[in-house]
């Protein structure tokens, strides 16, 4: 039920019924007045999405206090007094990216330490670089300064120094024991050479890319490394949409032998109330950060260490209540699922990293 106001008038402005009621007994329509603010457009949504006037605070209780029971209610068909497993996810993951973003900045979270002094090795990889250019070009003034300038191991070098040496002009990329200039002398070079030793598909992908990227930015690293970062951190909600289906299937495979008993919808079910709760957790931990920058106490730190312990325990007690099965063999599968789910995480990330500097 809306908090618009009822319209005097009984007639049904959807289907032209007399309503007997609030609603048209016809067509199920609301009779309220056609006419609302902007503020009422907001809450009808926030109500709409989240049930707040009936069922919001009651599954969110039950939700934190009660491991597993939300999706065992789900699943024995009691769900009208609580908030339905996708609108739950919606909204909390709607909040929780909205503070997240907000939160972490990520031109804050990566700086690439420039004025550092480069290491002996460093300086030798940058030594073959130049010597390597000199082979196909021997009279190069510009290149001959350049060595001259690292082979002087009296005179330290720092990072950003060496890049100027190793300038856009000049820096070549080695892959498969070849130097390449740019992408257009990588094609023509893989043409020349026989089928059998040319690049296959992936590699031929992979390798362009390595020189368009050291094209783009080889003058500032820093600023490809908070690209490739921007791009991650603003795919993570895919990766995580993704991610359900995938932690769901862990857990059918976990559960194989209960198989009748429980279907691949109530693994998901599952799945998505354990999100929405790590939602609201992963919210305490960035209300707890922000008020340790605020206030200096750094024994906040343990705080968020227990919250972080308190979602494994979380996990344990809802598959203990949810699956019913003895608290040994529950921790074994417990274990289990953290470790296949971790190897998930990480190949999902690996992938979406691969695609974000593929994007860049």
């Amino acid at each position: 039920m809306s908090h618009i106001p009822q319209r005097i008038e009984k007639d049904c402005l959807n289907c032209g019924t007399i309503v007997e009621g609030r609603y048209c007994q016809n067509c199920g329509q609301e009779n309220i007045v056609p006419k609302e603010t902007f503020w009422h457009m907001v809450t009808h949504f926030f109500y709409d999405i989240t049930h707040f006037d009936s069922s919001f605070f009651e599954t969110v209780k039950d939700l934190l206090f009660k491991p597993g029971f939300l999706s065992k209610e789900y699943m024995a068909g009691r769900r009208a007094r609580y908030l339905h497993p996708i609108r739950m996810y919606v909204f909390t993951s709607a909040v929780f990216f909205l503070l997240f973003f907000s939160v972490f900045k990520i031109g804050n979270s990566i700086t690439i330490k420039t004025n550092e002094p480069v290491d002996v090795d460093e300086r030798e990889e940058a030594i073959t670089v130049i010597k390597d250019l000199l082979e196909k070009d021997s009279t190069d003034l510009v290149l001959k300064q350049s060595l001259q300038t690292l082979m002087d191991t009296s005179r330290p070098l720092t990072h950003e120094e060496t890049r100027k040496l190793l300038n856009s002009n000049y820096r070549m990329i080695q892959t498969g024991g070849r130097n390449y200039r740019n992408t257009h002398e990588y094609d023509s070079i893989q043409a020349a050479l026989p089928k059998s030793e040319r690049d296959g598909w992936l590699g031929r992908r992979i390798n362009r890319k390595i020189i368009q990227v050291n094209e783009k930015y080889s003058g500032n690293p820093d600023e490809a490394a908070k690209k490739l970062g921007e791009s991650v951190l603003h795919r993570l909600p895919y990766m995580l949409f993704i991610s359900l289906p995938l932690f769901a299937l862990i857990l059918r495979l976990v559960y194989i032998r209960r198989r009748r008993l429980f279907f691949f919808a109530d693994h998901g079910v599952f799945t998505i109330h354990l999100y929405v709760f790590t939602f609201l957790l992963m919210m305490a931990i960035f209300g707890v950060s922000e008020l340790e920058k605020l206030t200096g106490i750094s024994d906040l730190d343990y705080l968020i260490v227990v919250l972080v312990l308190l979602l494994l325990f979380y996990l344990y007690r809802a598959m203990l209540n949810f699956y019913k099965q003895g608290k040994l063999k529950t921790f074994v599968k417990f274990l289990i699922v953290l470790l296949l789910s971790l190897i998930m995480m990480m190949v999902l990330f690996a992938f979406f990293l691969v695609f974000s500097a593929f994007t860049l």
